[in-house]
């Protein structure tokens, strides 16, 4: 498994959402990777999910932070 967080990060991402984010600057991408990481280690809520699916909570993480646009 890759241990680059933005690698990580685009895994995580749906086919387009993929696309977009791998088109940014690489410090977008870093910003956006980092919250990302941050979404993973903070919500509770995905603690039980990733007991049951890693990617499945990967994914949402990606997701709620790309819906925020924040990092």
């Amino acid at each position: 498994m890759s241990t680059d967080p933005v690698g990580r990060f685009l895994k995580a991402l749906d086919p387009d959402h993929r696309e977009t984010i791998n088109a940014k600057p690489r410090e977008e991408q870093e910003r956006l990777a980092a919250a990302w990481e941050r979404e993973l280690e903070d919500d509770t809520e995905l603690d039980s999910l990733d007991e049951l699916s890693p990617p499945a909570a990967e994914a949402e993480a990606a997701r709620r932070v790309l819906d925020r646009g924040t990092g």
